[in-house]
């Protein structure tokens, strides 16, 4: 079970870093009023990720 654990953290770690990275991208070709909302919506699920992992840590 700890391997699983530890293969969660690391899928939901890249998809953080890919999720920053994309959003990255997008803002350099997006109009502004759309890369808020990208970044927002990356926030968001940023933030849900992160409650994921804390659950599965405890």
């Amino acid at each position: 079970m700890a391997d699983d654990k530890n293969e969660i953290d690391k899928l939901i770690d890249n998809m953080i870093t890919s999720g920053d990275e994309l959003v990255d991208n997008l803002k350099t070709v997006l109009p502004n009023s759309l890369s808020e909302s990208m970044v927002m919506f990356h926030e968001s699920n940023v933030t849900n990720l992160k409650k994921i992992k804390e659950f599965l840590n405890k």
